[in-house]
Parts: structure tokens; C-alpha cells; sequence
């Protein structure tokens, strides 16, 4: 079974992420943010991931502290998930349409960490959303998962839009990379050996 559950405590934050893999796209969530709460529902939903999120944070503060400690603990069940990455397609690739908005997104499930963001956003805020979050949440997420994540937006100007559709199509190229392959017969997909 492809699974992990993380917990991070810190000062500001009281984090519990549940991953499966191979999962139906079932979600529990409940971050204290509502627009996160959301765009993890999709992700899960897109990805077929069985997803539990929890934090505490102190968002009294503001959000930034929960959601990056949110993307830091799913990127770290995501590597733990995936172990050594025996038998994966590695690759995966979305481009995503979402009435005017257009994403693509592409990961690589390396082992080494970079995000391309090209994702601007029009707005500043979407409801109570801080949606510079956005970039911060896969930020966080690509140290800790260990891998290449291109994001960019190809149209849109609707804000909630093109968020909906960032996480949407990162999921379903994340449900493409972590596929196990038959063909590859369990080897590393990597001339190293090792990912």
C-alpha cells in the first residue's frame, strides 16, 4: 500500500496529512482556511488521491504559516508514499482548460527539488485567500515531495479560475508520475538507479 501520514507540530502550526495513492479521490479536510480546504478537495478529486488534511494554525495571525506547513507535510507523504519509486512513470504532464483559464503543468518525480511558477495571479485576494499562497503552498511542497514542478498559466484572468485549475491539473499530472508502469517491471525509471 502507497500510503504515509505526517504530522508536524510546530509553534505556529499542528499539521496531520494522510496520503493514499492509489486511492478513489475521497478527502477530509479542514486547514482553517477555506479556500485551501478547497483546492485540496480537487486535488484529491483529480489526482484519485485518498487525502486527510488537519491543521491548527494561527491564522489569527494570517494564513501563510498553515498553508505553507500544509504543502511541507503532503509533499513529505508524497516521498514517503513513494519510497524508493520503484516501477513509476516518474514523468507526468497536464495542460488543462478551464472555461478562459488554460494551465500546464509538468513534474518530474526527480528527487531534486525546483519549482517554475509562472502562474501570476490578477487579483490579491480571492475571498480571504492571500493567492500569492498559491506559489508559496508548491513551493513548500516541491522541497518536501523532492520534485521538478512547472507551472504556467496559458490564459486566463479570473483568479479563482486559474487557482482552481493550478491545483487541478498539478494533481493529474502528479496521478500520471506516481502510476506504477508494467513495463519498467519495478526498476528505478532512472540510468542511476536510484531517484
Amino acid at each position: 500500500m502507497r500510503q504515509a501520514e505526517i504530522i508536524r507540530k510546530t509553534g505556529e502550526t499542528d499539521v496531520r496529512v494522510r496520503l493514499e495513492l492509489d486511492g478513489t479521490g475521497k478527502s477530509a479536510i479542514d486547514t482553517g482556511v477555506g479556500f485551501l480546504d478547497h483546492m485540496l478537495e480537487l486535488f484529491a478529486r483529480h489526482g484519485r488521491f485518498d487525502l486527510e488534511v488537519s491543521c491548527r494554525g494561527d491564522t489569527r495571525v494570517d494564513d501563510h504559516h498553515s498553508v505553507e506547513d500544509i504543502g511541507i507535510a503532503l509533499g513529505q507523504a508524497f516521498d514517503r508514499a513513494l519510497g524508493a519509486k520503484a516501477g513509476i512513470r516518474r514523468y507526468g504532464q497536464r495542460l488543462l482548460p478551464m472555461d478562459e483559464t488554460l494551465i500546464l503543468t509538468a513534474v518530474d518525480l526527480s528527487g531534486r527539488s525546483f519549482l517554475g511558477y509562472e502562474a501570476e495571479i490578477p487579483a490579491e485576494k480571492v475571498g480571504t485567500f492571500d493567492t500569492e499562497l498559491g506559489e508559496e503552498f508548491f513551493e513548500a511542497f516541491v522541497r518536501n515531495a523532492k520534485c521538478s514542478l512547472h507551472i504556467r498559466r496559458m490564459a486566463g484572468k479570473n483568479s479563482h479560475h486559474i487557482l482552481e485549475g493550478v491545483f487541478k491539473s498539478t494533481a493529474r499530472a502528479l496521478r500520471e508520475a506516481v502510476e506504477v508502469d508494467p513495463a519498467l517491471g519495478g526498476e528505478i525509471p532512472s540510468t542511476k538507479g536510484t531517484l
